[in-house]
């Protein structure tokens, strides 16, 4: 069957179902249950008399009553697992097994939403019937996300009925590779991984070198703590990750590719090798796409997900088989890659623009985002926030659209939303930095991020409070780049863990009047001097909040004090009596009895025993441990 009839044929037949019920089989709603849900979902309609297929089928012609799929990721992970009902235009929150008696009786059966399932809006508190009502999905704009979500990621035929693959056949059936090249040049797509360099340049560098064989690497091998984007991309339309593999391939003129992704990422590992195995059955990857006798195959291989093969030099050393570390530049992988041959190695998400970008023309692209940083781009939304979970919208977009529109606001330790609640954002991860209230109205796109320390990275978003320790949140980061360092170079090897030793000792009181200039210098130095990308960046997180927030680091320097009360060395626990209640929780809690007090009396403790390890503060329901 033509391709173009295959999907024309899946959305006939798909036409005579009634109903289209999806859930949410993302990483995380699966974690939550989603699958249970399904089951009960399909054996409870079952009860009913109701049929809900789980395939669609060409031959049937039939009206049905409904078809049951799973999707990929839909983003709202916080309110997981979700479940959309369709046309009804229903999103169901938190659903679990117990729900779906009354999602099959009041919704299936007679066409009523359950309201108790529904999103309740953050400020009037109306029930949101479904995306459109609500402001996490309503204020985005998802382009690369449209399909996640929405379509059965396992099933090539319904990518093939959105147009599938049609910008693939077109750059091999109607454009030169210098064509391709020249429109993602002129689309100004630039790479969504790390510094944001233009895809189109780099394709071309890799276009004009000599020999016939080049590779395509995709790079998912996304290792930044609170990041997911690309792994919600190949689990949720892994197929638009292929599809501009093939389109690069046509660019540079290469004939094999690699997915890099890591092991953690089981599901996508999982999606991503079956939309290649059903694309090599259609003919779409092998030896002659759309007759034209150019081949191209994809391999995908697991990372054993060490942070630094996020580097392209030290991925390739992992795809060959040793030990990824990375190499001097130049040469640039564009030139002398994989084998020693010409490789292009892009992020997911820049790969599955890629399509969108020949299908809609490079000048639509740019209509969207900044002139220098046109398109969307996709954030994980965590940390003290009302809605956390996957975001879209255009370039230039502010951190206060994002923190309060999109995310509904931040969040305080009592998880309800705290109108001076916000402190600052890390942004990029570990390679990234601080924003702070200053920030909040600044167009974000790469070069203003960079303008100001920080950058877009991988796209990994997490707002802080005001009861946020900033040289905790620098010591977190340089922990992990400690962990995480390759150690090929000395900078980095031994800069980042002598840089954390200095963080150790501010936060645990041992600090000098040396240490914070030492701190900065060494950072300085390890920015300059380090052999990669991940080891120039590792900094970042320290030099940022030293900058923005350096009142707080000589607060735990000179005056031996945690403003945000969370270095525990540094407290010097005190217990409120008007707020004590005696429950005596804290004094089981204290490892060396230095609480006394009697039950149902506000407790005392004894400086003189007292160690300050903070358990009684943790212990403390009614915050009555002040660590003054």
């Amino acid at each position: 069957m033509e391709l173009q009839a295959m999907g024309e044929a899946y959305g006939k037949s798909s036409k005579h179902f009634r109903r289209r019920v999806v859930i949410c089989a993302g990483t995380g709603c699966m974690a939550n249950g989603a699958m249970k849900v399904f089951e009960a979902l399909r054996k409870e309609a079952g009860d009913h008399g109701i049929s809900l297929d789980i395939e669609l089928d060409f031959e049937e012609t039939r009206d049905r009553d409904g078809l049951l799929t799973k999707s990929g990721c839909q983003g709202f992970c916080q309110m997981g697992p979700l479940l959309s009902i369709e046309p009804d235009g229903i999103l169901y929150c938190k659903v679990r097994p117990t729900d779906v008696a009354e999602i099959v009786s009041q919704t299936l059966l007679d066409g009523k939403a359950v309201e108790r399932l529904l999103y309740p809006h953050p400020t009037t508190g109306k029930p949101c019937r479904g995306r459109h009502e609500i402001p996490f999905y309503a204020l985005q704009q998802r382009t690369v996300l449209k399909s996640c979500g929405s379509l059965d990621p396992e099933d090539i035929r319904e990518y093939l009925s959105q147009g599938g693959y049609r910008s693939a056949a077109k750059a091999y059936l109607e454009m030169q590779p210098d064509a391709v090249c020249g429109e993602i040049l002129a689309s100004g797509l630039r790479g969504r991984g790390g510094g944001g360099f233009p895809t189109g340049r780099k394709w071309e560098m890799a276009r004009v070198q000599p020999g016939p064989k080049k590779y395509i690497v995709c790079n998912g091998d996304e290792g930044d703590p609170g990041a997911f984007m690309d792994r919600s991309v190949m689990e949720g339309n892994p197929h638009a990750v292929i599809e501009g593999m093939m389109i690069a391939a046509r660019a540079i003129g290469a004939d094999e590719g690699y997915v890099y992704v890591r092991a953690e990422y089981p599901l996508a590992v999982a999606r991503v090798r079956r939309a290649a195995a059903d694309a090599e059955k259609l003919g779409l990857l092998g030896d002659d796409l759309f007759g034209t006798g150019m081949g191209f195959r994809v391999h995908v291989m697991e990372g054993a997900g060490a942070f630094v093969c996020g580097e392209e030099t030290a991925l390739l050393a992992s795809i060959e088989g040793q030990r990824g570390m990375p190499m001097p530049k130049p040469p640039f992988p564009a030139q002398c890659g994989l084998f020693g041959k010409p490789t292009i190695i892009n992020n997911v998400e820049t790969l599955a623009s890629v399509p969108l970008i020949l299908a809609q023309g490079a000048a639509a692209f740019k209509e969207t985002g900044t002139p220098a940083s046109p398109g969307t781009k996709t954030f994980a939304l965590t940390g003290h926030v009302a809605n956390t979970g996957l975001i879209e919208v255009p370039f230039g977009t502010s951190l206060r659209h994002i923190v309060y529109e999109v995310g509904g606001g931040v969040t305080g330790k009592d998880g309800r939303i705290s109108e001076a609640g916000f402190k600052a954002v890390q942004i990029g991860g570990p390679s990234g930095g601080c924003l702070t209230r200053e920030h909040l109205d600044l167009p974000m796109d790469f070069d203003n991020l960079t303008s100001i320390g920080a950058m877009v990275g991988s796209g990994g978003l997490v707002v802080m409070n005001q009861e946020t320790c900033m040289v905790q949140v620098a010591k977190f980061f340089m922990q992990f780049t400690q962990n995480e360092s390759c150690g090929k170079c000395v900078p980095c090897r031994e800069g980042t863990r002598q840089m954390l030793a200095l963080l150790d000792d501010i936060t645990e009181g041992r600090a000098t009047e040396e240490t914070l200039p030492l701190l900065e210098m060494l950072a300085r130095n390890v920015k300059v001097g380090a052999l990669c990308g991940l080891g120039k960046t590792a900094p970042n997180p320290v030099l940022s909040t030293l900058k923005h927030f350096r009142d707080e680091y000589e607060a735990h320097v000179h005056r031996k004090v945690c403003p945000s009360r969370v270095c525990k060395a540094l407290m010097t626990p005190a217990i409120e009596a008007s707020l004590c209640k005696g429950c005596t929780l804290c004094a089981r809690k204290c490892p060396v009895g230095a609480i006394i007090g009697e039950r149902k009396t506000a407790h005392q403790i004894d400086p003189g025993k007292c160690i300050r390890c903070g358990a009684c503060v943790d212990a403390c329901k009614f915050n009555a441990i002040t660590g003054a």
